[in-house]
């Protein structure tokens, strides 16, 4: 081309690979092996069969882990702790969880102020969880009379009594012979003397809008189970913590606690903890998983929906114990 330049290609220059050293693949460690593949299902089988048919890789591992370490944990009388947010509440696992707590799984739940709101209009009505964009517009969220009237009744009750507010509401729940106590956790922790214990932050729950809201005495109340909490984390060693679905409150609760139960000299170690969520959060990664785990123990992430990782778990344990009761008679 006049006044241009001509280039000629010539080809990349590439690597001599035939030089290479190659192993045999008998020698080579690999992380996938067939005798942890998973297995068809048949049938009929029962729900310990459907636990051994799953792959022993990754989150089917981590779910066996956790079961073994729950079941370990009740049969060496070590504490297991459940932690939560309200929405598992709100998707149907009452039952379950009282379930647990009456055949001496669970030893303590620790959650929000939501739980307290959510598990008393259960007790009162049956019901429970408006729909907010329906009724935020017109100023109508978070107005049901019964429930503001209660628990402010429930937060006076505790500080007349110097209670936490855990136990406050539950106790309050049977008192008052709430139509569906028996679908209440609060109502199953006072019964059964299963300590439960509410961590309230202000301002997020409908009852602090109502005018007989007591925040001095329900801030009393929370500390009172901050305090009874810390000290439930202070014998936490070789037992389990399950945090499911809290993403900052329980997760930050839980670090303090451990903090001030090993500053006043409790040895708390060798436990596993627990974050159960539908997606992996940073605070509850840092402060469930990583970080209380570093002198020792196991963090493990189950993720999925409540509905149904919540039953899953609960039934493996509870075949777990059953098989290891087995075995001794």
């Amino acid at each position: 081309m006049e006044g241009g330049l001509i280039t000629v290609a010539k080809p990349y220059e590439i690597i001599d690979n035939s030089g290479i050293q190659t192993a045999p693949l008998s020698d080579r460690k690999s992380k996938v092996s067939r005798e942890a593949f998973g297995k068809p299902w048949r049938p009929g089988g029962s729900y310990s069969n459907f636990l051994d048919s799953l792959p022993d890789f990754l989150a089917a591992s981590d779910l066996k882990a956790v079961i073994e370490a729950v079941v370990k944990a009740v049969n060496n009388q070590k504490p297991v702790m459940w932690a939560m947010g309200a929405h598992v509440i709100k998707v149907g696992l009452n039952p379950i969880l009282i379930d647990l707590m009456e055949k001496g799984v669970i030893r303590s739940i620790s959650t929000n102020g939501a739980a307290i709101i959510h598990d008393s209009e259960i007790a009162l009505a049956g019901k429970t969880s408006e729909f907010v964009d329906q009724s935020l517009g017109s100023g109508g969220f978070g107005m049901a009379r019964e429930t503001a009237d209660f628990l402010s009744k429930a937060i006076k009750s505790a500080e007349a009594k110097s209670m936490g507010l855990g136990q406050a509401v539950g106790e309050a729940i049977l008192e008052d012979a709430l139509p569906y106590a028996q679908d209440s956790i609060f109502a199953a922790g006072a019964r059964l003397g299963v300590p439960m214990t509410v961590h309230v932050a202000m301002g997020t729950d409908i009852i602090h809008m109502h005018p007989d809201f007591d925040p001095k005495a329900a801030g009393a109340a929370t500390h009172r189970d901050f305090l009874v909490f810390a000290n439930l984390v202070s014998g936490l060693s070789q037992g389990v913590f399950l945090n499911v679905g809290s993403a900052v409150v329980m997760p930050e609760v839980f670090l303090k606690a451990l903090s001030l139960a090993r500053n006043l000299g409790a040895k708390v170690g060798g436990f596993t903890t627990v974050n159960m969520d539908f997606m992996r959060h940073y605070r509850p990664t840092v402060n469930v998983v990583n970080r209380p785990t570093m002198e020792g123990g196991r963090g493990i992430h189950l993720t999925g929906h409540h509905e149904i990782m919540v039953p899953l778990l609960a039934a493996g344990v509870l075949e777990g114990l059953a098989a290891a009761k087995a075995d001794k008679e």
